[in-house]
């Protein structure tokens, strides 16, 4: 779990998003913007994602990407968060749009259930970035949440990940066993002092089908 200080954190802020909601019907903040969204639905329409193929969004917030994808045609999808209160949100936010085909679950991805696996797409849009501020232990946290990817995400499926703390090499090398980059997107840039950078980073990487040698190498270490 990311801890009790940085949870309370959290849900404190679903809790107040959730009352705005209910009082103004206001959906509340989209991390990296509208643009991010669209950004991962193009790819997924461009390399002809099927529309029943299973997406888990991973610290799905206030669950506005999940109704963009449904909206979008996807009809097997599922948002997790460790916040109940940010569970509710989401719930409230999909029943207002009319969807029933969304599942929701409290879920903590670093030590997740046994029946959360078997996607085909998995996203993150800065739940990795939260986790990696953790400042209890944050790197044994960020190991977890690796492994945790790698239980369920499907051989040869695909993990979307949207950063602002982390750059695309440092990703590559944060998700580097077990996972190969597939495509990078582009995203917007910015100019200081005469350099030029990305203020996010977007990646597609894909997971690596595990040989029975490469198997037998891990289990005797």
């Amino acid at each position: 779990m990311l801890g009790n200080e940085v949870f309370d954190s959290w849900d404190a802020v679903y809790k107040r998003e959730l009352q705005t909601f209910q009082e103004y019907g206001d959906t509340g903040e989209i991390w990296f913007g509208e643009e991010s969204m669209t950004r991962l639905i193009r790819w997924m329409q461009k390399h002809k994602i099927p529309l029943d193929a299973s997406v888990l969004d991973i610290g799905t917030g206030n669950g506005v990407f999940l109704v963009e994808l449904a909206k979008f045609g996807f009809s097997d999808v599922t948002g997790i968060d460790y916040s109940p209160s940010a569970i509710q949100l989401s719930g409230s936010i999909i029943e207002k749009e009319g969807l029933s085909n969304i599942k929701l679950k409290v879920e903590d991805f670093l030590n997740p259930s046994t029946k959360l696996s078997g996607f085909h797409i998995c996203i993150d849009k800065g739940t990795f970035d939260a986790i990696s501020l953790n400042p209890d232990n944050a790197i044994e946290k960020r190991k977890q949440y690796v492994e945790s990817l790698s239980r369920v995400l499907k051989v040869k499926g695909f993990f979307l990940i949207t950063s602002c703390n982390w750059t695309k090499e440092e990703l590559l090398d944060e998700f580097s066993e077990g996972f190969e980059l597939f495509e990078e997107l582009p995203t917007p840039k910015f100019s200081f002092g005469g350099r030029s950078g990305n203020s996010v980073a977007a990646l597609i990487k894909k997971i690596i089908p595990v040989t029975a040698e490469q198997l037998k190498l891990k289990s005797s270490k």
